[in-house]
């Protein structure tokens, strides 16, 4: 693709200064009604060493309210970043609804530059432009607009650049190793970012190639493609969304509520010794998982008073406190609200070698949020593939995953709110809004057979625990995480 960029293109100062007043006006006067449209907007620079990325950010936000953008500087990760998924600390910086992110490079960094100086093999290189296809859309398919700038020069002009920056004692901090890198082995780093702009532009996240030669022409260009870009999205009528549902090839596909044995029990005695062997193997797996830098991610779903907190009072209480974090889950806040729901639990995610436990997960899109018509349908109806594209990340980055939904009977559930009320330091477990869940029952339940059908894939199933005896369901939950960990340690060797 770079072969198409004329690097001769120029603009004379005269037809510059005749164009660009209007251009900025009219690039302000956009601030207010995008913030008033909700329309989050992601900006990527991306191009060779001295091309003129950082240039370009300055002339571009000093024509945008400062309060309304954040502008990223992606830098190589640092040694805790690596131990995350590599598009985690990326996550961590798409805008609210309504703000630009500006991005002096980006997570195309992990497939240029990082895969240079990385040596990282053809495959995982593919493997990571598909992640990056994947995220993006996403990301569009949610209304985020995407707008992607390669900055090219030729590497005379690179080196002349460089030089000159180095002599000047003012600016000789900005080069360093990496960019002198660049000069020296220009065709490898041309090829990588050839293929990077081949494989990663598509309808909806195009690349525009900029020649960087001239300055004036690239900004004009710059300018005048964001502002069309931006216009055009706050006029474009919103069509309605038609949404592929998952398939249900799965080997999950007929898990449904009604078919699980509620009658399954364990004795005292039973549960006693049962628990204090599965935590002793908790316990020593836990330390094999992090000597071999293993995260794991356990989720717990369940109807109100299913015996969640139960369950991950006992899965907890043989970890080392320094190696796992149980997370509640509680509604979004505000600042959520404006981002991609799947955005806080990247947040929330364990490092290498760790474990989290959550006390309710990203299901919510497609239960409470869906029931309580928190989100749209096509939201909910979005989120089935987007929550299995999510899993299926994680894995691809060595997690271990668990779910667990916790199945208890419309009986039991009474029994145990009753209980609640009569037992003054539990009454705080039952508020008005666990009777309001409990009068729709039945939409809960196709919900739920629904998130099974789209979510239980090979890889990722769904593990329903029979909770009206919470003995038997603690010890199952127990001997399901211990039996995982144990089959990727044998994976390993």
């Amino acid at each position: 693709m770079l072969e198409q960029v004329n690097l001769k293109q120029k603009l004379a100062k005269e037809d510059y200064q005749a164009v660009m007043p209007a251009l900025k006006a009219r690039l302000a006067a956009l601030d207010a009604p995008l913030r008033a449209a909700n329309l989050p907007v992601i900006l990527i620079f991306e191009g060779w060493s001295a091309a003129g990325k950082g240039q370009m950010i300055g002339q571009l936000i000093k024509n945008l309210d400062p309060r309304w953008f954040t502008v990223v500087n992606t830098q190589p990760p640092t040694e805790l970043e690596q131990r995350y998924p590599y598009l985690c600390r990326h996550w961590h910086t798409i805008p609210e609804a309504g703000k630009f992110s500006i991005m002096d490079r980006s997570w195309y960094q992990e497939v240029s530059v990082r895969a240079i100086a990385d040596k990282l093999p053809a495959h995982t290189v593919e493997t990571r432009l598909a992640d990056i296809r994947r995220f993006e859309k996403t990301l569009t398919d949610n209304g985020y607009l995407i707008l992607k700038f390669f900055l090219h020069i030729s590497k005379r002009e690179m080196k002349a650049r460089l030089e000159t920056l180095a002599e000047n004692p003012e600016t000789a901090f900005r080069v360093v190793k990496s960019d002198r890198k660049q000069v020296k082995h220009y065709d490898d780093y041309y090829a990588a970012f050839d293929r990077m702009l081949a494989e990663t532009t598509t309808a909806e996240t195009p690349w525009t190639l900029v020649s960087g030669t001239d300055r004036r022409a690239a900004t004009v260009q710059v300018f005048r493609t964001v502002i069309d870009a931006i216009s055009e999205r706050l006029n474009r009528p919103t069509p309605p969304q038609t949404i592929t549902l998952p398939n249900e090839d799965t080997a999950d596909a007929a898990l449904c509520l009604s078919d699980i044995d509620l009658s399954q029990t364990l004795t005292r005695e039973e549960y006693k010794k049962c628990l204090k062997a599965e935590t002793a193997r908790l316990a020593k797996n836990q330390n094999l998982l992090y000597t071999r830098r293993i995260p794991m991610i356990v989720g717990f779903e369940g109807w109100d008073a299913a015996g969640k907190g139960g369950c991950i009072k006992r899965l907890s209480s043989p970890l080392d406190a320094r190696g796992y974090a149980a997370l509640p889950i509680a509604s979004p806040t505000p600042e959520e609200k404006k981002r991609h729901f799947l955005w806080r639990f990247y947040e929330r995610l364990p490092k290498s070698g760790h474990i989290a436990i959550f006390d309710r997960t990203w299901y919510g899109r497609v239960l409470v949020e869906r029931i309580e018509g928190f989100c749209s349908e096509a939201d909910w109806r979005r989120a089935y593939g987007e929550i299995n594209v999510f899993e299926a990340y994680l894995q691809q980055s060595g997690a271990l995953l668990v779910k667990f939904w916790i199945h208890i009977s419309k009986e039991e559930q009474l029994k145990r709110f009753r209980a609640r009320e009569r037992t003054p330091e539990k009454q705080w477990k039952i508020t008005a809004e666990d009777w309001r869940n409990r009068e729709k029952w039945p939409r809960y339940e196709t919900a739920v057979n629904d998130m099974f059908r789209y979510t239980s894939t090979e890889n990722a199933p769904w593990h329903v625990l029979a909770g009206n005896d919470k003995y038997f369901a603690r010890i199952q939950a127990l001997r399901i995480v211990n039996e995982t960990i144990e089959a990727r340690l044998k994976e390993k060797g």
